[in-house]
């Protein structure tokens, strides 16, 4: 693979593994990198705990198995700002009337664009990296506790030039993958929910030649929400509620050291959401994160902020808007 932007390798140590491995210096993630980075302030604002979540088209990029408790259609953007990308998802999901949820999302990291320096003087031309991944989603219920869903990936990485690109030519390279997950519902409210889910696996991303193809970050993540619905009192419109998150993932095939997430959220129906959460992960982007909802009519919008523990970049502002039809 060829010699990534600066802030492109910046941006993956951020992300949920690496850009190399431990042992063997191989990249473990390289151009796909961007997978890892999280998509939806609801599950940012909770510490990314998102595997046992649903009910919105965000689930679309934690698990598909959350889209079937989407009860309507739903139209929403998504927005992050990073010290390295601007950060954009826009998705579409319906429901099927008893068959299930369907959906398309498109999502695009856009690292700007650099010049481009031989030597002294003016600059010779400009690179603008950017990474795409359009997603098919479909969810189920397959009994009354179970939910299965299942996305389509298309994942590209583009290395766009202009002006004199003799040392640094324009590159694409596209491949393909899949998540899988499942939800299962315990109680006689279902109040508590379990959720696993297997992420970006797939084919690798080759922009050259197959031995420097990378490898997809395939992580294999499991989760859990425990909600304790409090009885609303005589003329309230909303019932107050609390919900505890937990989730575990690691790459696929190694679980000695998983990565932690929890968050805590307290709302007051679907008006107001108040959250929390911390991500306690192997990687700089490490801290804890709040998070805000508000709905009203058809119309929400959530807000996060995520702190980091230990990096000096820019902590990174979530921003998601949906339209419930």
């Amino acid at each position: 693979m060829k010699l990534l932007p600066s802030k492109f390798a910046a941006a993956a140590l951020l992300s949920a593994t690496p850009l190399f491995g431990s042992q063997s210096g191989e990249p473990e993630a390289g151009g796909a990198a961007f997978l890892l980075l999280p998509v939806g302030a609801r599950a940012a604002g909770l510490g990314q705990a998102a595997v046992a979540d649903g009910g919105t088209g965000e689930s679309a990029f934690w698990n598909p198995a959350g889209l079937a408790l989407i009860d309507a259609h739903e139209f929403a953007v998504h927005h992050s700002s990073t010290f390295a990308s601007d950060n954009t998802a826009l998705s579409a999901h319906f429901n099927a009337n008893g068959l299930g949820v369907f959906g398309a999302s498109a999502y695009l990291v856009d690292f700007g664009s650099q010049d481009l320096v031989t030597g002294p003087g003016a600059p010779v031309g400009r690179i603008s990296p950017k990474n795409v991944e359009l997603l098919g989603s479909f969810a189920t219920t397959v009994a009354s506790n179970l939910l299965v869903g299942i996305n389509y990936k298309l994942i590209q990485f583009r290395q766009d030039c202009s002006g004199d690109c003799t040392r640094v030519p324009s590159v694409v390279g596209t491949t393909h993958g899949v998540d899988m997950g499942m939800q299962y519902a315990v109680g006689p409210m279902k109040e508590l929910r379990l959720g696993v889910v297997v992420r970006h696996a797939g084919f690798r991303l080759q922009l050259e030649n197959e031995g420097q193809a990378d490898p997809l970050p395939t992580r294999v993540q499991v989760g859990a929400i425990y909600t304790l619905t409090l009885p609303a009192r005589p003329g309230s419109l909303e019932a107050l509620d609390a919900r505890v998150l937990v989730d575990l993932d690691d790459a696929w095939g190694e679980y000695d050291s998983p990565d932690a997430r929890v968050g805590l959220e307290l709302g007051y129906g679907d008006l107001v959401r108040i959250r929390s959460g911390y991500a306690f992960l192997n990687s700089e982007s490490s801290g804890p994160s709040v998070g805000f909802g508000l709905r009203i009519g058809r119309v929400a919008v959530d807000f996060a902020r995520a702190f980091f523990d230990s990096s000096s970049f820019d902590e990174p502002l979530h921003i998601s808007l949906r339209a419930i039809l």
